[in-house]
């Protein structure tokens, strides 16, 4: 037998060659048009038939499995000991949140930040100061950066730099601030400050500054000190809006000139430049830091 019947089924398959060389998959031949393909010869001989053959089923004879041997005694002692009852554990009590709202029994220190997200109230300077004109501008949900934008996810405004994040104005609005509240830490005499004992820093150097960030957000400048009170120590005292505090004195690993030393307070961090008394390298920041034992290059690389 040779040649092909034209058939539905063979046509059907020449549109899924469309675009592509056509051919068989017994031999090599490839055309691009169809009636080239069926003037492919056959590359094969055999007896007529009406039907196709279709493949073979190959059974494979299946492994006859023992019957498992029952030791009943045996069986239920290790059942037992493999799962041990587990006494339920009472569920923890539940903590009362703290309310949204001052305590009229305490009393609110003066210049005391709003603890509401996106307010940046301070209390009055004089504590005879009425609370009845106030009101509270803020944001109920919580901050959300996600691909380079920023913004809360309580409200639909979205920035891309964080001063902008820190001047949208709040979507939510109350009579009152809330500068204390009303949890267990203000019945035990706190104000709410919880103060840090470190915060994360990076440097970069010249031959003659060190250029220092200490990271720390909403800095509130006008209550801020930071003082360069020897060549060697600076003395911080940094609170915060969030009610937070870092308070420390920040050992420098070399000396500096204090005279010409300068900071500057940006919205989440305290940049510094330490101008070197001298042109040594500094291998760390602080003096308490752990040293890396690498060799530090300051300026520009020389040609080999």
């Amino acid at each position: 037998m040779r040649g092909r019947k034209v058939s539905g089924s063979l046509k059907s398959l020449w549109k899924t060659l469309a675009n592509i060389f056509a051919g068989w998959n017994c031999c090599k031949p490839r055309v691009l048009t169809f009636d080239e393909f069926l003037s492919i010869a056959p590359c094969t001989t055999g007896k007529h038939s009406a039907v196709s053959k279709p493949p073979a089923v190959v059974t494979q004879p299946t492994a006859t499995e023992p019957e498992p041997v029952r030791i009943p005694a045996v069986q239920e002692e290790l059942s037992t000991k493999s799962h041990p009852t587990h006494q339920r554990v009472p569920p923890a009590p539940a903590v009362e949140p703290e309310s949204d709202s001052d305590d009229p029994s305490f009393s609110i220190p003066p210049n005391t930040a709003c603890r509401r997200r996106g307010c940046g109230a301070y209390s009055s300077p004089t504590t005879a100061s009425s609370r009845e004109e106030e009101k509270c501008i803020y944001h109920p949900g919580h901050p959300i950066f996600h691909e380079g934008t920023k913004g809360w996810t309580c409200c639909k405004k979205r920035v891309l730099e964080f001063d902008e994040f820190m001047r949208i104005e709040g979507c939510s609005e109350k009579s009152r601030h809330m500068y204390v509240g009303s949890g267990k830490k203000n019945e035990a005499g706190s104000t709410g400050e919880k103060n840090l004992e470190t915060v994360r820093h990076d440097y970069y150097q010249t031959d003659t500054a060190v250029h220092a960030s200490l990271y720390l957000k909403r800095i509130r400048k006008e209550a801020a000190s930071v003082v360069f009170s020897s060549p060697k120590t600076i003395d911080l005292d940094l609170p915060t809006a969030d009610n937070t505090r870092y308070k420390a004195s920040f050992p420098l690993y070399g000396s500096i000139d204090p005279t010409t030393s300068s900071f500057k307070i940006l919205g989440t961090k305290l940049d510094l430049d330490l101008i070197k008394d001298g042109g040594s390298s500094w291998p760390a920041l602080r003096a308490d830091d752990t040293r890396t034992g690498g060799i530090i290059q300051t300026g520009k690389a020389g040609r080999a």
